[in-house]
Parts: structure tokens; C-alpha cells; sequence
């Protein structure tokens, strides 16, 4: 499962500051790092929102629909 494109993570990529040199250092992989996660964030958050509402259902449709209505569309 992608989270993000390959366009998706070009951009994100080519948007996120690093060092002068490019030289991959430990900062650099912690700045990438912490770029994609926030930029695939939403993504993670609509699959698991998804999830929850998928298993409430298998348990409870009535109590998952209003959990759906409540939580608002994905």
C-alpha cells in the first residue's frame, strides 16, 4: 500500500530543504523523513479512519452508520 504518488513524492522531495551538499546525512534522512510522513498524513488518516468504521460494522451496522455520520464522509 502507497500512501503517496511517485509524483506525490518528487514534490515532496524536491520542496524539502537539505543541507548544502546533499550529502544524506543524518539530519537530512530525519528532515525527509519527517516530510513524507506529514505530506502521506492525510492518506494515513482517511485508511484509518476507514479501518475503524469497516470493523465497528462487522460488529455493529447500525452504531458504524452513525459513527460514519457523525465522524463526517472519508
Amino acid at each position: 500500500m502507497s500512501y503517496l504518488s511517485l509524483d506525490e513524492i518528487k514534490k515532496v522531495f524536491h520542496e524539502t530543504y537539505l543541507t548544502e551538499n546533499h550529502d544524506f546525512l543524518e539530519e537530512d534522512l530525519e528532515t525527509l523523513a519527517n516530510a513524507f510522513i506529514m505530506a502521506a498524513m492525510p492518506a494515513i488518516v482517511r485508511t484509518e479512519r476507514a479501518m475503524c468504521i469497516d470493523f465497528v460494522r462487522s460488529l455493529n451496522a447500525p452504531v458504524a452508520q452513525a459513527l460514519e455520520e457523525k465522524r463526517g464522509a472519508l
